[in-house]
């Protein structure tokens, strides 16, 4: 039987892309390293300072639900290279459609750090404006995202420019009928879209194992989208992947699905206790592939890592985690009346209705307006 040739699907399965090691040696790949050239030294630190801050950003939010600051947290740990490859990858006019674990994404497309944790903090119902950085608010509801990105790379293709819609969402979302439908709809219109799946093998506390028989790219080549397995921990892989699929929706050729294999190292969320669940020699094993220690391993055998480089970019973590927790403590309470606007683009009676009721109830308490 001939190789399948449509993306990475190869005889027997998918062929992980791979160009560092877990102990940071670099890897050659004929498909991938032009897609990488211009990556020297300095650039691979710019990439290890993002991983280093957005892991300091999320160890620094996951310390304030904890002290009762957020109701609730969605650490990212371990990802840190799935996020910062694919998203340092993207042009500013591409669109983004990401689940609520994708904060190191958010970092790279500009979102300010409060706005990381508005919601969290349940004083906003949403982070940001989706306009001023190309990126659209979480999406909790598992998999819908990737409808929100087909139909927006839709009217891309209506514009006639070269923009790329990208979804991101994890391996529990390719269960869900939305991800399915988004992924039919895609092909079918060629659509530039690319559908980042990231692999963290847990959906909540359910093993990847019991959802997915096969490596879940081999799924995408039977909607006809070509697909690719990436090591999600290795940053370089995740770029040169990623710039691949990118060049290729921008010039006509439809969408790509990208399954990153990586792993999700702290719980699902802050609600959530992953040792009822899972092994802790589990965990150890994937220590050993922890994507900042690869870098920096690949980083100070070049020289380019030095202890002052190392201490320059430990103290920005810092101060980028100081600045996120007096924003996030300082966050104003809103109006309670507030939770009605922008529901609707026009005056609607139904919520006029309940306006009135709402603020009735509130006269019912001290002060008259709820606070």
């Amino acid at each position: 039987m001939d190789d399948v040739h449509l993306g990475e699907l190869r005889l027997g399965g998918i062929d992980t892309v791979q160009l560092m090691t877990p102990d940071g040696m670099r890897l050659s790949d004929d498909r991938y390293d032009a897609w990488i050239s211009d990556i020297g030294d300095e650039q691979l630190l710019s990439f290890y300072e993002d991983m280093v801050v957005i892991r300091r950003i999320d160890t620094e939010a996951t310390a304030l639900q904890r002290q009762g600051e957020l109701g609730l947290w969605p650490p990212l740990l371990g990802q840190e290279a799935a996020q910062i490859g694919s998203g340092r990858a993207l042009r500013s006019d591409d669109f983004v459609f990401s689940s609520y674990r994708e904060n190191g994404v958010a970092y790279c497309r500009g979102a300010q750090l409060t706005d990381l944790v508005r919601v969290w903090r349940g004083t906003a119902q949403s982070g940001w404006n989706p306009y001023d950085i190309n990126m659209a608010t979480p999406q909790v509801i598992i998999g819908a995202q990737t409808l929100h990105a087909t139909g927006y790379a839709l009217g891309i293709q209506a514009d006639g420019t070269d923009a790329v819609a990208v979804a991101y969402f994890g391996d529990g979302a390719t269960s869900e009928g939305d991800v399915n439908e988004a992924m039919i709809f895609a092909a079918t219109y060629a659509a530039p879209v690319i559908f980042f799946c990231q692999n963290n093998q847990y959906a909540i506390s359910e093993p990847v194992s019991l959802q997915a028989q096969r490596p879940i790219a081999e799924r995408a080549p039977g909607f006809g989208i070509p697909s690719v397995r990436v090591d999600g921990n290795d940053v370089l892989a995740v770029l040169a992947v990623m710039r691949s699929a990118l060049e290729r929706a921008r010039t006509g050729g439809g969408p790509t699905f990208i399954e990153a294999v990586t792993y999700r190292m702290g719980p699902h969320t802050t609600a959530d206790d992953p040792t009822r669940y899972r092994d802790p020699a589990e965990l150890e094993q994937w220590k050993v592939k922890d994507p900042l220690a690869r870098v920096g391993a690949y980083l100070s055998r070049q020289g380019a890592l030095s202890a002052d480089r190392e201490e320059q970019v430990a103290a920005k973590a810092d101060r980028v985690a100081a600045e996120l927790r007096a924003g996030c403590v300082s966050l104003p309470d809103p109006d309670p009346m507030t939770v009605f606007d922008n529901v609707y683009a026009e005056a609607h009676t139904g919520i006029a209705r309940q306006r009135d009721h709402y603020s009735r109830y509130l006269r019912t308490f001290v002060g008259g307006d709820g606070r």
